[in-house]
């Protein structure tokens, strides 16, 4: 049976939100984020991107470009709440939901006809009743795979509802290679060397000379580029990940600053873990350097991390395949995914008599910051000296996003 896929995108959530909450914001150019000179948009309505602004431009930057841009700062709780309700509408569809964040989604459909119309009709009903529940518009595309919906629900934006043909070469082989899923900068330039632009440009090399130049990731552009995706929707029952990263005021260079906020990430994200009662096998490291060049790095554990002091030391491993030190650095991340249930258990990183010591000190850890509040208790190397605080801070928990 062939799949009916809808990739859903609330248009420009974060903005549309304050806009929304403050009405006298609508229709002016709204930009989200710090306002300080380390400041970035995190997003910004769709009357800023008429000036040529877009997501993680510095705001001074933005700002120039657009001097008469409302700046409002971000307010997570609050887009999470508009998140809810709008999950909270897709599940009265399906209970086949894929989130991507907090306001992006997978929904597969097949087999709904029945009970709610035409794969193209169930798009339609949700689009309404985001809006008549929320205020807020969000853009549909409907196909018969997550490849081709993704990239249909951003056609027509904002506000849209685009429905791939069958065969989707009049939608597909006109589109620019960098639409395509994985196709980065560098493997665009590349592309481009060989004279190919288009779809339709990569349609006529074979899968052999792909292979040649890509290995794998070449056998993945051949099937793109024929509007071929085999992968399902996944049912997230949890969060994907749990997270935190700080943009500096001022860049980081030596490895004292480096490594105490580090510290001070690992606390924020093992206290978070312990919370919900989760661990994570993954520790994903995030580096954006001064010139806004972005890295990750990642490593696999077992058994799953919770603990602060874990999760440091495995991020300083990773902080060493970077150039953090050598290049100054304006934004670090951790994020621990792969997520379980959690018992404090901390792999090999630890001997026993450790680990039980870890765990006894990070549970009572745990109930000073139940009765006194997060800064009630800190550990004293994050209490000394001059503590670069970040202008923003973002991350969270699997449909936060990045």
């Amino acid at each position: 049976m062939n799949r009916s896929i809808i990739h859903l995108d609330l248009d420009a959530f974060y903005a549309s939100v304050e806009q929304q909450d403050d009405p006298q914001l609508r229709g002016l150019p709204v930009l989200v984020g710090g306002r300080s000179g380390r400041g970035v948009v995190c997003a910004c309505s769709y009357e800023a991107r008429r000036f040529g602004i877009h997501s993680a431009m510095p705001m001074t930057r933005a700002l120039r470009l657009c001097p008469k841009a409302v700046v409002r700062p971000v307010r997570m709780e609050r887009y999470r709440q508009f998140s809810q309700q709008v999950f909270a509408i897709f599940s009265r569809f399906t209970d086949r939901i894929e989130p991507l964040s907090l306001d992006e989604a997978f929904l597969d459909v097949s087999g709904c006809e029945r009970l709610f119309g035409t794969p193209v009709q169930i798009a339609a009903q949700i689009k309404e009743a985001v809006f008549q529940e929320t205020g807020l518009t969000i853009s549909a595309g409907v196909a018969e795979n997550k490849f081709l919906a993704k990239l249909a629900s951003d056609h027509q934006k904002p506000d849209g509802l685009y429905v791939v043909p069958q065969p989707p070469d009049r939608f597909l082989l006109p589109l620019p290679l960098k639409r395509l899923w994985g196709v980065g900068p560098v493997t665009c330039q590349r592309l481009e060397k060989l004279g190919l632009r288009t779809v339709a440009d990569l349609r006529q090399l074979s899968e052999a000379r792909l292979e040649q130049l890509f290995d794998s990731a070449g056998r993945q552009l051949y099937r793109l580029a024929r509007g071929e995706d085999s992968r399902p929707v996944i049912v997230a029952n949890r969060a994907h990940s749990i997270g935190h990263e700080d943009t500096y005021d001022h860049d980081l260079q030596d490895s004292f600053q480096l490594h105490r906020s580090l510290l001070d990430l690992a606390e924020r994200v093992a206290t978070r873990l312990r919370r919900k009662g989760l661990a994570g096998s993954v520790v994903q490291l995030k580096v954006r350097y001064a010139d806004f060049t972005t890295v990750t790095r990642r490593r696999t554990v077992e058994p799953p991390l919770d603990s602060a002091l874990a999760i440091l030391q495995v991020a300083k491993e990773l902080l060493l395949r970077t150039d953090a030190g050598e290049r100054p650095v304006r934004l670090l991340g951790i994020s621990l995914s792969q997520l379980r249930d959690g018992p404090e258990v901390q792999g090999e990183l630890f001997g026993d008599e450790q680990r039980e010591r870890v765990s006894a000190l990070d549970g009572a850890v745990d109930q000073l910051r139940r009765r006194y509040g997060v800064k009630g208790v800190q550990r004293a190397s994050l209490m000394t000296g001059d503590k670069n605080e970040s202008e923003a801070k973002t991350g969270g928990d699997g449909w936060d996003g990045s």
